[in-house]
């Protein structure tokens, strides 16, 4: 079977290292245009790319699916798209290209987190249970019948980082089976059933921790948003980046946003007990750890977060 891929971020190169392995011809991978990293602003190939690089096949760059990178896709003559995590939109027009369509790896379980951020927006709304679904792609948001899931418990101390690590494997498993049951004929897509709920990219914003909200609500936000965009709070008006926090249910007299220092540990109020904070990175300097940070200050029995 031969297979166009199109993935631009590291959690999409298991599933290209998984069909590769699996025997199917991948004729060509779609990526997104190299983007300038760090503080040189250096050029640098997404993960796809250079991957696709290492393995030898041909790499069509496109920042949208536009008239020409349709045609070129069609040039590759596919039997099948695989996607997972391009970055754009696939217009109707190359959605009829491969002959069996373009198949979704999504790493949430559909109709639940449609959308560009469903692990992250799983993590904040407290999810128990997640997963990941493979579907056949059309043109509505995430809204195509489902080839198969699979599911994943969400740990306590999870970031969307770490959930995503784990979800890029087994999915990549998944994917793969996909192709393999459409490839033998037997592959059947059930149309989604159940509540829909959708996960918008995360903004800056969305990473801001509110301090008046239950220690709970602020954990998961800080596990959601890491490690992008990251949580982050003000103080005096900076703003001062966090890793995640750990709620500290014996602590109950802390105002919201309040610092303690204790001898181990530095503590911030909420709307209900207190956090405990991981490493902290003020404005303009490197992440450190909380009694690095709290050594620095002036007086901190006086340090609110705003």
């Amino acid at each position: 079977m031969r297979v166009l891929f199109a993935g631009t971020p590291a959690v999409a190169v298991p599933s290209l290292d998984a069909l590769v392995k699996a025997g199917f011809d991948v004729v060509a991978v779609l990526t997104r245009p190299d983007a300038p990293l760090g503080r040189k602003r250096i050029l640098t190939p997404s993960p796809v790319a250079a991957r696709a690089a290492e393995l030898g096949i041909d790499v069509i760059r496109a920042a949208k699916v536009d008239a020409d990178t349709t045609s070129r896709i069609a040039e590759c003559a596919p039997d099948v798209a695989a996607i997972v995590a391009y970055g754009g939109i696939v217009p109707p027009a190359a959605l009829g290209v491969p002959t069996h369509g373009w198949i979704n790896l999504h790493f949430s379980l559909l109709p639940a987190w449609r959308g560009a951020a469903p692990v992250q927006r799983s993590i904040i709304a407290g999810d128990d249970i997640t997963g990941a679904a493979t579907f056949q792609l059309e043109e509505g948001l995430d809204t195509g019948p489902v080839f198969g899931t699979l599911t994943e418990t969400v740990r306590p101390d999870d970031t969307a980082g770490d959930l995503l690590g784990r979800l890029s494997v087994s999915g990549a498993v998944l994917l793969s089976q996909t192709l393999s049951a459409i490839d033998a004929g037997h592959a059947v897509a059930q149309p989604q059933a159940g509540e829909v709920s959708l996960a918008p990219k995360l903004t800056l914003d969305d990473g801001r921790l509110d301090w008046t909200q239950p220690a709970l609500a602020i954990n998961r936000r800080a596990r959601g948003v890491t490690p992008e965009p990251g949580a982050w709070t003000t103080l005096e008006g900076q703003r001062v980046k966090l890793e995640p926090v750990l709620p500290r249910p014996d602590v109950k007299d802390l105002a919201p946003g309040t610092i303690r220092v204790e001898a181990k540990s530095v503590l911030v109020g909420t709307g209900s007990h207190a956090v405990e904070l991981g490493r902290i990175q003020p404005a303009g300097k490197k992440m450190m750890s909380p009694a690095d940070w709290a050594r620095g200050l002036a007086a901190p029995e006086r340090v609110v977060f705003e």
